[in-house]
């Protein structure tokens, strides 16, 4: 049974959730920080529900309907559904499963996310087919998890504004840089299937070119919000941190030499999100 459970997890790639929730903690606290709204334990664990449940059906998905492509590939042909330790219809039913989950969490949460829930969905299983038809497949997945922030931030306060959509911004550059750096890893496979991707539509140098653009783009965000935010000087150190790993991580990959892009992609990026929002989240409660 527990073999089982880990094989879902592995799925889903459940440790990558520390992407996009950390920032979804920073659009709570900043929320509460407006004034306009007080903490609320129960809309905090739903929050965090809706961020694995919305992730989970996204990625099971992504690998329920990229499942012929993962068995060809000799990356992901050890993955769950290729190997059959999870069936296909068993990965669809998690989807499935994810996705009420998260629209009934949305309900208990407030009415715009429940009426904004069916876009949310739109936009991360979307993510899946898009790889088949535009080379931009990776500013999709930026989008979805970009969702994070705001909807975080309108989970307490109902409503949109300019400082959240900001950090909200800010994940969507970051995420797309990153995601065109694992790509890499595939570009001569999808090439040969006739998938599309940055790296398949500009070369692996070019890739990693606007990688680095998406990057500091990302990085100007990051400064941005120090001014808009007012914060003090654990942000600063917080971002600090955050713009030295995204340094970091295109250091650790060539054009030549994709040894090193797991580190890049998930050892770097992970330790990036969770040290920004410990940074930023005690400069809220802090210092302002």
């Amino acid at each position: 049974m527990l073999k089982k459970i880990n094989s879902y997890f592995s799925l889903i790639k459940f440790s990558h959730t520390v992407f996009a929730l950390p920032f979804a903690l920073i659009g709570f606290s900043l929320a509460i920080h407006s004034g306009e709204a007080s903490f609320s334990l129960t809309k905090f664990l739903l929050v965090v529900l809706c961020m694995v449940l919305a992730r989970s059906a996204a990625m099971a998905f992504n690998r329920y309907i990229d499942r012929q492509f993962d068995a060809k590939n000799p990356r992901t042909a050890v993955r769950e559904i290729p190997t059959g330790v999870i069936s296909p219809t068993a990965a669809l039913s998690m989807v499935i499963i994810c996705c009420a989950g998260f629209v009934i969490a949305t309900y208990y949460i407030n009415t715009l996310c429940f009426f904004l829930s069916p876009v949310a969905l739109l936009v991360v299983l979307g993510y899946s087919f898009t790889k088949r038809f535009t080379p931009f497949c990776h500013l999709v997945l930026g989008a979805g998890l970009g969702l994070a922030p705001i909807g975080a931030y309108m989970a307490l306060t109902e409503h949109f504004a300019l400082l959240p959509i900001l950090i909200s911004v800010l994940v969507f550059l970051w995420v797309s840089g990153f995601d065109i750096i694992y790509a890499l890893q595939d570009d001569d496979f999808d090439r040969s299937q006739g998938l599309k991707s940055i790296p398949v539509f500009l070369g692996r140098k070019n890739a990693l070119g606007l990688s680095e653009f998406l990057h500091l783009l990302a990085a100007g965000i990051v400064v941005a919000g120090y001014f808009m935010g007012a914060f003090g000087w654990l942000y600063v150190i917080g971002a600090a941190g955050f713009i030295g790993l995204l340094i970091y991580q295109h250091s650790l990959v060539k054009p030549n030499d994709l040894s090193k892009v797991t580190l890049a992609f998930g050892t770097t990026n992970g330790i990036a999100s969770v040290l920004f929002c410990v940074f930023v989240c005690s400069d809220i409660f802090f210092l302002n």
